[in-house]
Parts: C-alpha cells; structure tokens; sequence
C-alpha cells in the first residue's frame, strides 16, 4: 500500500453479502457471463442481480463487454479470482445439512477451476507431477510443492520459485500443450497459487490455463454441472494422469 490509506473497508464490504458472493462465484472459472444467466446461477432476481453488478463494477471488480446488444460480465482480471481463493482459505466451512450439500463440498475440494487453471486435489497433483518429471524445476532448492516460509496465506503466490524444466517441451507436449505458442502470449506464462484445501501450490498464469483445456478437449475433466465450478475427473482421465504423470487419484 503506497501513497496514503486505502479504504480496505469499503472493498471488504462488498463480500460480505453471501447473494454478491454467489455472483462472483458464477465467475469465478473465468466466463463471460449475461446478467440473466448470472441471476439464474446465483439464485437472485435480475434487478438484484443488476444491483449487485454495478456495485461491482464501481469497486473494479467485475468488468463488462459488449456483443450486438448484449452485455457479458467477466472478473476484472485473475487476481480477482485470486483473492476469492484468498477469502476462501479464511473462511469456515459451512455447515453439512444435506447429503447433497456434503457432496458438493468435497467435489470442490477434489477438483475445480481457480479461475482457469485446475486446483484442488487435482490441480494440485498435476503441479506436484510436473515438478517430479522435470516439466517445472526449483529455484529455491525445495524440490516439492509445499508451502514456503516466505509465502502468505493472506496473498497470492507473488514471488514463485519455479522455472520450465529441462523436460518441459516433452511433458507438456505429451499434454497437448505447445509451449513455444504459449510462451507468446502477453499473460505470464508461470504463476502459481496457493491452494486454498490442499495448502500447496498449484500452476496458474497463460501455462495453468492453457494445460487446463488441453486437458478438456482431452476428455479428461467435464464440469459437474453447469454454472458449477466443480469438475469431475473422468475414468479416461484419471487413467491417462496415472500414464502420463504416475498421479493416481480416483475417477
């Protein structure tokens, strides 16, 4: 923070309404949603719904592109989804009422986007996997995942210590992910984050994006459910993570 206070207060108002909550959620896997289809998915009429957004929109939170006639909401930008992870890692669980309740949490914790890159159990498996084969190496030493002491839990992982490895192009490549394509792109290619349920780190940045669709034109994860950022890993995918990158974790 630089250049006098800054109003966290007012920032941290805005999350503490469960409805703006469920908004950014429906978000939170890096769509371009409608206002009605984000009403639909967060439960809230479209008036609320509307409401919800401009405030969003006023705190920089929430941007808004045009098509023909229509207007598509998205997140800001990833540390948005970012800080949302954040939240999450502070957060209570909340109460189990219903089996179907106690299902969806776990499916969150198994697998799931962070907004476009895998996380949970999976996600972080996969990132654990690269290190082991040579596709990401260690800056610092620590040849694993874990939590560094330098790293917050209140903060992004802003200072990672990973580099491509020396099997990178070969890995990758067997994910069906071009790095010398990726590499092009404006976005940083590496970044990662710290997994809110598994508490290690998992690949984000344009790399964590672009092997997290590979992986879905693959057939390897479908969405549990539409509007959901749960995702299911299916029985192709789990076996060819167990060929691939010896991660075995049940369909």
């Amino acid at each position: 923070m630089s250049g006098g206070d800054v109003d966290i207060a007012r920032t941290a108002a805005l999350f503490a309404d469960p409805a703006r909550i469920r908004v950014l959620a429906a978000l939170a896997d890096g769509r371009a949603l409608a206002a009605s289809v984000l009403a639909a998915e967060a439960g809230l009429s479209p008036q609320g719904t509307s409401a919800h957004l401009a405030k969003l929109r006023e705190a920089g939170l929430v941007a808004v592109e045009t098509s023909g006639r229509h207007r598509f909401y998205r997140l800001a930008g990833e540390n948005v989804g970012e800080l949302l992870e954040t939240l999450a890692r502070f957060s209570p669980q909340q109460p189990v009422t219903s089996l179907k309740s106690g299902t969806r949490a776990e499916a969150l914790r198994f697998a799931r986007l962070c907004y476009d890159h895998l996380a949970g159990r999976v996600g972080a498996a996969v990132t654990a996997a690269l290190l082991e084969r040579g596709a990401l190496a260690a800056t610092d030493g620590i040849a694993t995942t874990e939590r560094r002491a330098r790293d917050r839990l209140s903060a992004p992982v802003t200072e990672h210590p990973y580099a491509l490895g020396p099997n990178a192009s070969e890995v990758f490549g067997e994910l069906g992910v071009d790095l010398d394509q990726v590499s092009r792109r404006k976005r940083p290619l590496l970044k990662f984050c710290m997994d809110w349920s598994e508490q290690r780190h998992h690949l984000g940045g344009a790399l964590g994006a672009e092997l997290a669709l590979s992986l879905q034109r693959r057939g390897w994860w479908e969405r549990r459910r539409q509007g959901h950022r749960a995702l299911r890993l299916t029985d192709k995918g789990a076996e060819a993570l167990r060929t691939y990158l010896d991660v075995d974790l049940v369909a």
